[in-house]
């Protein structure tokens, strides 16, 4: 991912520092899900949805904002690595766009680029997992939930939080601290 490229919002707004924050990486077959405890906490991976339609997915997450208090969420704009925006950064701004609408939330996007090359990476530094999908491949104990989608998930809302200013850079509304 580019830290230089700052996330790309919706309108929605950014949440204040209450409340967590989902990150997704959205793909056509699974949505890798990261949760972070608010904008100063630490973000770790939460598991994978496996699509079933647009309806039922977006009740699902609906659910999961609701049963978990999240009050931001982050979604990873898949660009090019030139920047350009292809076939899947359209539907996945049209995906971000009716999750904003549909569960009301804010919404916004983060440049995503290598970030499933990277999950792979972390996942078979730490598994010893080559590929993310693999069936029967051997597992420690609690790797069941780390899946490519879900690291990257984490990857994209861990550099989303690094580049939000702290709680002590942030200007205090109405005055300076003289």
């Amino acid at each position: 991912m580019n830290p230089a490229s700052p996330p790309i919002g919706l309108g929605a707004g950014n949440a204040s520092g209450d409340g967590k924050i989902l990150g997704l990486d959205y793909g056509r077959v699974r949505i890798g899900l990261a949760l972070a405890e608010s904008l100063q906490g630490m973000a770790q991976p939460f598991g994978t949805l496996h699509r079933i339609n647009r309806n039922e997915d977006m009740r699902r997450l609906r659910e999961f904002v609701r049963d978990h208090g999240v009050k931001l969420v982050v979604v990873g704009l898949p660009l090019r690595l030139d920047g350009s925006r292809g076939e899947m950064a359209e539907e996945t701004e049209r995906f971000a766009r009716r999750m904003r609408k549909q569960i009301g939330v804010s919404v916004e996007m983060a440049d995503e680029r290598l970030t499933s090359w990277q999950a792979e990476r972390v996942l078979e530094e730490e598994f010893g997992r080559k590929s993310k999908h693999a069936e029967g491949t051997s597992k420690k104990k609690g790797a069941e939930k780390f899946t490519a989608d879900s690291v990257a998930a984490t990857i994209v809302l861990r550099e989303y939080l690094a580049r939000i200013p702290s709680a002590t850079e942030r200007p205090i509304a109405g005055g300076s601290l003289k």
